[in-house]
């Protein structure tokens, strides 16, 4: 059989250890080894075992003080002792907070009738692209939940009160004990008879049939601010469900829904939009006119600018949750557009302009048109104007 390891040495802690630095490094061990986390692992739940009986012993006064002074043989009987029966041990508070760890549950010693606060509402809202980039303010309808005027939120009939629960005796939870791999655990969980309030109501209230409140609609206006986007929510404290046993109101959460927009798309804190200019704008260079959610504006176009050309509008982009007056910027695309339907003359200009720059567009075809660019640049400005 092998030996069995030092008490401290399996919780990695030394023998002048206090009571909670031994529980803490037990509640370590255990969760680094409990078979729930390596189900089927022998390894880990000898090692799981091993931290159990070291726990058992080292938080025990008695029995830390007996394994001080004769080690292992305090309770296999060699000194003298009756030995020492480990099942019997008491684990349901150090297992409690184990397996709240492993489930997302709190400690068992929490306070379930303590003050709590109530539970958010949420509503949805659907605002405008500007409406998303300059703020704005709605005025919502929602349902509120006001204490009752005739029991004043005690849930009781009038002449009457709520009583003590006879589950729990007031303390809003109950414990239950089972018998498991490890011994005797327990478990703690809220009192099904009064929800965790202690408190039991009789006789309930004619109006809030019990519940201590009564629901009615409430108009409240709210400030969306700028720059907010599609998914975020606005917070508005104390217009939530009511608190547990004195404990605050929850908040009202609007999440925001923003509507597209035909002429702008978003990307955080930058706007993007198409511009379409003219075959000359492009060629010559000029003004055109711009959209953008600050209204239009002038921009002049560079000559020769090709089509897909991206330009930036500093700072008419959307403005930052958290300082509106930093802004993102806009960018604008443009795209050339082909003349259609022209003219005839129109088109005789355009054949006179190809060939101005070594195209290939006149009326005596691909010959004519090899020969042309064997001249030079000046001869056919000069053959141009006569």
């Amino acid at each position: 059989m092998a030996e069995k390891r030092d008490y401290y040495e399996v919780l990695g802690v030394s023998k002048t250890a206090t009571d909670a630095e031994i529980k803490k490094a037990f509640r370590t061990t255990a969760k680094k080894y409990h078979p729930d986390m390596h189900p089927g692992d022998k390894e880990c739940e000898e090692k799981f075992k091993e931290a159990q009986e070291a726990y058992a012993v080292l938080s025990d006064p008695e029995k830390r003080r007996q394994y001080d002074q004769f080690g292992h043989a305090a309770f296999d009987g060699s000194a003298g002792g009756g030995g020492f029966d480990f099942s019997g041990m008491d684990m349901g508070d150090i297992f409690g907070d184990i397996f709240g760890d492993f489930f997302g549950g709190g400690s068992r010693r929490s306070n379930s009738n303590g003050p709590a606060q109530g539970a958010s509402v949420r509503l949805s809202l659907r605002i405008t692209f500007e409406e998303a980039v300059f703020g704005c303010t709605k005025e919502l309808e929602f349902p509120y939940k006001e204490e009752c005027g005739v029991c004043h939120g005690t849930g009781a009939k009038a002449g009457t009160s709520p009583e003590t629960c006879t589950k729990c005796g007031g303390k809003g939870k109950v414990v239950y004990s089972q018998q498991s791999l490890f011994g005797m655990m327990q478990n703690v969980q809220t009192c099904p008879d009064c929800g965790g309030t202690g408190k039991v109501v009789r006789e309930k209230c004619p109006d809030c049939h019990g519940s201590g409140y009564i629901s009615k609609k409430i108009r409240k206006t709210v400030d969306i601010p700028a720059g907010i986007d599609s998914g975020q929510s606005v917070r508005v404290k104390g217009y939530g469900e009511p608190g547990r046993n004195g404990g605050p109101r929850g908040d009202l959460l609007v999440e925001v829904t923003v509507s597209r927009n035909p002429m702008f798309e978003r990307q955080d804190m930058n706007i993007f939009s198409n511009a379409s200019i003219t075959y000359g704008i492009a060629a010559l260079g000029g003004d055109i006119r711009i959209k953008t959610v600050d209204g239009d504006i002038i921009y002049t176009v560079a000559p020769g600018t090709q089509t897909g050309t991206r330009i930036r509008l500093k700072g008419k982009g959307v403005p930052s949750l958290r300082n509106k007056a930093v802004r993102g910027d806009h960018y604008v695309t443009l795209t050339v557009q082909t003349p259609t339907g022209l003219s005839k003359e129109a088109k005789e200009a355009l054949r006179k302009f190809d060939e101005l720059t070594g195209g290939s567009l006149t009326k005596e075809g691909g010959a004519q048109a090899s020969k042309e660019k064997k001249k030079g640049f000046m001869d056919k400005i000069k053959e141009s104007f006569d």
